[in-house]
């Protein structure tokens, strides 16, 4: 591959330059300047253009390169200063307020769950307009449904920041959505209007519901439904823990994420006809309008996530390329989409689910041809399995150092579960997209169903069978920044090493193979002999000594079913054992002593004390944050914690 022969994607890494320097230096009075002189190369582009006779021509290939870096750069700075509008806020003397149900119920284990936007608040002044919206949790009888208006006379509760390092941070998680409060209102509602009937803003909602309902009808088990619900709909909220970790650990979640791959099913189940009809001129390209057409509409019915919107954008330029009986390159619209998706909103590009998508893609396309190339399959059966596996490779080379960084998993059977579960995936939209369209006719619906809720459960079986395996998923697993980068080098040096330079692929691998060996030299130096980490928490206390790769933990009432997401991802992160030992101490006096190790803990008072020397540092966590905090004769236990290192 020619990087100069993909002019967009020549263009991307220039954009995306302008997005990362925007959220490096934040600072607002940069915005104006930038579009100034955005600008101002673009009267330069109009003055060369009109005057071709001027004997000076500047250099536009360097002028082309800066305004892209000068546009991510506006837009990124654009984004952060739309999105940093803070929602209304409540006061003490706040009654209640008025607000509009963005969506239907969802079932929860011990409630309902639903969105709603704040419309109006109540004081003891009168009303105000307010701004925001409220996860709100309900056990009453009565379904809310979009459009319908509530007053709900209880104030909601911000949602709280994390409390450890490394934690996932539910509240900017949210905060992406627009999302800022959430509230337990009981079954105290009250709605005071329904106009779900005449808002188009809720059409897709509606619809969804429709076939939610239908596929709850007609699928007989439970967890067929469920697993229906997210791979006909995209709807995963209510899906059972038990059923998501089958999938993760066995490489197959991506079945159950609406993707590149559903879009790309529709979209060959749509052009099937075409082939058969072979059509020509006008009523060919009326019939890539409406296939467009029917690509979007399923996008937004399954909530327009990054991948599809990846994949619908892709699939509207082949179509439109083959209305002008062209086939543009898969490197360019590839490119070309991420543009897009980019521009309209620069977040995207720090999104897991828009990282993996381009990076399998990517994967699969540079990748997939060299591996195919690996075996001649005797027979076309096994050249289909051959081809298929060479695409769940490509993908997997080109995704995993993104899903150790984030998931610290890699699942060890992801090929052979693949081999099985992608075809039934196939299979169960072939027979969804019918279902969907026809399920409310007497008959059709109840069979159909009971073909979905067949196929599934097969690729359930699957999916616990691989996991149940030995060795099923390497957990625990970590990477930095340098090293993904090591990969991804390495797998752009194998896609081009036949017709690139090969001098420069070496130099360029030397150079991230030196900065990868650099950041762990550095790491590895900078990590101190011991420390002390203090998770407390309003149920507990919990304490690790950290020496060399020994692990002690003590444990006082810390929830148990909080370790995994509150401080497993900091163990992970930090090279601690997630299954540490216990630590041994002397209970004297109410007061903890352990044996060997320079603090005491005082289990009265809450507070730890150094027996011979003060420790180095000590560091207070923010959050995700640490700062550093002043070395005292003792320490006392906050509502977060600590790390001392020794």
């Amino acid at each position: 591959m020619r990087f100069g022969d993909f002019p967009f994607l020549r263009y991307l890494p220039f954009l995306i330059a302008g997005i990362l320097l925007g959220k490096l230096f934040p600072l607002q009075s940069l915005l104006s300047p930038s579009l100034g002189l955005l600008g101002s190369i673009w009267m330069t582009y109009l003055i060369f253009l009109v005057k071709k006779n001027l004997t000076f021509r500047p250099p536009f290939a360097l002028l082309a390169y800066t305004q892209l870096i000068l546009l991510g750069f506006g837009l990124s700075l654009w984004n952060q200063k739309t999105k940093a509008e803070s929602p209304t806020p409540f006061s003490t003397n706040s009654l209640g307020y008025l607000a509009e149900a963005q969506k239907f119920d969802s079932e929860k284990p011990n409630s309902r769950e639903n969105l709603v936007r704040i419309l109006a608040i109540k004081d003891s002044t009168g009303w105000k307009r307010g701004d925001g919206k409220v996860l709100v949790y309900h056990q009453d009888s009565l379904q809310i449904r979009p459009g319908d208006l509530l007053f709900i006379s209880k104030i909601p509760e911000e949602i709280s920041p994390t409390s450890y390092p490394d934690e996932f941070d539910y509240r900017a998680f949210l905060a992406k959505k627009g999302i800022s409060y959430r509230q337990f209102i009981g079954e105290n509602l009250r709605v005071m209007d329904s106009l779900p009937h005449e808002s188009w803003r809720f059409g897709m909602d509606r619809l969804r519901n429709f076939f939610s309902e239908s596929i709850e009808a007609k699928v007989p088990s439970s967890d067929a439904r469920q697993i229906a619900q997210a791979l006909l709909l995209g709807q995963k909220e209510n899906l059972d823990k038990t059923l998501r970790n089958s999938y993760a650990e066995t490489g197959t979640m991506h079945i159950l994420a609406v993707s590149g791959l559903h879009v790309g099913i529709i979209y060959l189940v749509l052009l099937f006809p075409l082939r058969l009809i072979k059509l020509k001129g006008k009523p060919e390209k009326m019939y890539l309008i409406a296939v467009i057409a029917i690509i979007w509409i399923y996008a937004a019915l399954t909530g327009l996530s990054p991948s599809v919107v990846r994949a619908s954008t892709m699939f509207s330029l082949f179509s439109l390329g083959q209305m002008r009986q062209r086939r543009p390159s898969i490197w360019n619209i590839l490119a070309f989409s991420a543009m897009i998706m980019i521009a309209w909103d620069p977040d995207v590009l720090f999104e897991i689910g828009f990282q993996l998508s381009y990076a399998a893609v990517a994967g699969i396309v540079a990748l997939q041809p060299l591996i195919v190339r690996w075996w001649l399959p005797p027979n076309r059966v096994l050249e289909y399995l051959w081809q298929l596996a060479a695409v769940s490779i490509a993908a997997q080379l080109a995704t995993f150092p993104l899903s150790v960084y984030y998931f610290h998993l890699f699942p060890t059977y992801f090929l052979f579960a693949n081999l099985v579960v992608v075809p039934l995936a196939f299979l169960i939209m072939a027979v969804g997209l019918p279902f969907l369209a026809f399920s409310w006719v007497w008959g059709v619906g109840d069979v159909l169903g009971w073909a979905i809720d067949g196929l599934i459960r097969v690729q359930i079986w699957t999916a616990e069978f691989f996991q149940s395996l030995p060795f099923g998923s390497l957990d625990r697993l970590t990477i930095s920044i340098s090293g993904m980068l090591l990969v991804w080098v390495l797998l752009l040096i194998w896609g081009n090493w036949e017709w690139g330079d090969r001098r420069k692929f070496t130099a360029l691998f030397l150079m991230v193979w030196a900065v990868w060996i650099g950041e762990g030299i550095i790491r590895e130096s900078s990590k101190p002999a011991r420390s002390l980490w203090v998770f407390a928490g309003e149920k507990g206390l919990l304490l690790e000594l950290q020496s060399g790769d020994q692990t002690l933990s003590w444990n006082q009432s810390f929830p148990l079913d909080q370790l995994s997401f509150s401080i497993d991802p900091n163990r992970v992160q930090e090279g601690r054992s997630c299954f540490p030992e216990p630590l041994e101490a002397v209970f004297l006096d109410s007061i903890f002593r352990v044996p060997g190790y320079d603090f005491s803990f005082s289990v009265d008072q809450k507070r730890i004390f150094w027996n011979k020397e003060k420790p180095k540092s000590i560091r207070y966590f923010q959050g995700n944050e640490v700062e550093s905090g002043q070395i005292a004769e003792s320490i006392v236990i906050d509502e977060t914690g600590f790390r001392v290192i020794f």
